[in-house]
């Protein structure tokens, strides 16, 4: 768990680690009166796991007015943050909030499994060895419902090109890139933020 914080703090933003460099850059550019604490990136795929960090962190915070950036990550998301007495950034996912809906629905509907940087370099713990599973079974997986990777480029990535030929050449899907700047994801934190501040007002 990470944080940054930030002088005269009047919210805090507690999140998946996924997009930390791209939110924290946003915070900057913005002056945003916000500090962050992120949890792990590959919670997404233990919700027990996703609901106890979760909880324990809106918990351990609750003396500040808080928001959440997080999709729809855990069946019970919205009630887990009704029960804090916060919001979280609207959306499916991270891809979606990030992409916009309508492209992350074109994409996915052309069999699009989406890469970020910070998964790259987590692969083997949240998609190999902590799941149990075979090579040939997570290859078999992903091939029965994705025809390709698609690796998201964004203005704060660093050079995870070896990171994804590799996880290419795993799971027997052809490599796609696309390069995206912040405009979608600045939006939803702008108004995620300003509805936020109007509750403190």
């Amino acid at each position: 768990m990470t944080s940054s914080p930030v002088k005269d703090t009047r919210l805090l933003l507690i999140g998946c680690g996924i997009l930390q460099q791209e939110i924290r850059y946003l915070i900057a550019k913005n002056s945003w009166p916000v500090s962050t604490v992120f949890l792990p990136s590959g919670l997404h795929t233990d919700f027990g796991k996703l609901h106890v960090t979760l909880e324990k962190s809106l918990e351990s915070h609750a003396s500040l007015p808080r928001i959440v950036f997080y999709g729809a990550c855990h069946p019970l998301m919205d009630s887990i943050l009704a029960m804090a007495g916060t919001l979280r950034t609207p959306g499916q996912n991270c891809v979606d909030i990030y992409l916009g809906h309508d492209r992350f629905c074109r994409e996915l509907e052309g069999g699009a499994f989406f890469l970020f940087e910070e998964w790259a370099q987590q692969w083997d713990s949240i998609i190999g060895g902590e799941q149990g599973l075979a090579a040939a079974v997570i290859r078999d997986i992903f091939r029965s419902a994705h025809t390709h990777l698609l690796a998201i480029r964004t203005p704060c990535s660093g050079d995870y090109s070896a990171q994804a030929e590799d996880i290419s050449r795993r799971t027997a899907l052809e490599l796609r890139w696309i390069d995206t700047g912040l405009e979608q994801l600045e939006l939803v934190l702008a108004t995620t933020i300003n509805n936020a501040m109007k509750g403190l007002s």
